[in-house]
C-alpha cells in the first residue's frame, strides 16, 4: 500500500542530532526503499517552513525533488472541510492539512504514517488507514 509521510515523521528523518535513527526514521527509510512515499504539496511547504539558510533550503528542496507531488483535486478539499467539521462536532481539532493528508489517503486508499497523535484521534470517526511499523 502507497503511504502519505505526515511532517512529523518526515522531522524526525531530517534533525542531524542523533547516531542511531528512531524507529519511525527506520521505518520511512524502509517505505522509500520500497517506493511507497507518496507526497502532496502542503507536505512538502510544511517541511520546508522555517528553514533559515537558503543554502540548507536548496539542499532540502532537492532532497525532496525526488518525491513527486500527488495531484490534489477539488473534491479533496471538500472531503477535508466535511472531515474537518465532522471532527470537530466530536470535539477532536485537527489542522487544514491533517485533514487534507486524510482526504487524499481517503480518495487514494493509501496510508497515512504519522506521529502525530491526532490522527489516532480521527481515526475514530473517518475511515483513514494509519500505516504501523512492521
Amino acid at each position: 500500500m502507497k503511504v502519505i509521510v505526515d511532517t512529523s515523521v518526515w522531522s524526525l528523518a531530517l534533525r542531524r542530532d542523533k547516531e542511531v535513527p528512531p524507529a519511525p526514521v527506520q521505518e520511512l527509510r524502509q517505505i522509500i526503499h520500497s517506493h511507497r512515499v507518496q507526497m502532496i504539496g502542503p507536505v512538502r511547504q510544511e517541511i520546508l517552513l522555517g528553514i533559515r539558510s537558503r543554502s540548507q533550503f536548496i539542499k532540502l528542496r532537492k532532497h525532496l525533488e525526488g518525491f513527486p507531488d500527488l495531484p490534489i483535486l477539488t473534491e479533496d478539499y471538500t472531503t477535508a472541510a466535511q472531515f474537518f467539521n465532522h471532527c470537530r462536532s466530536k470535539g477532536i481539532q485537527g489542522s487544514n492539512t491533517d485533514f487534507l493528508i486524510c482526504a487524499v489517503a481517503v480518495r487514494n486508499k493509501f496510508s497515512i504514517y504519522t506521529t502525530d497523535k491526532d490522527f489516532d484521534l480521527f481515526s475514530k470517526y473517518i475511515q483513514i488507514v494509519l500505516h504501523k511499523a512492521d
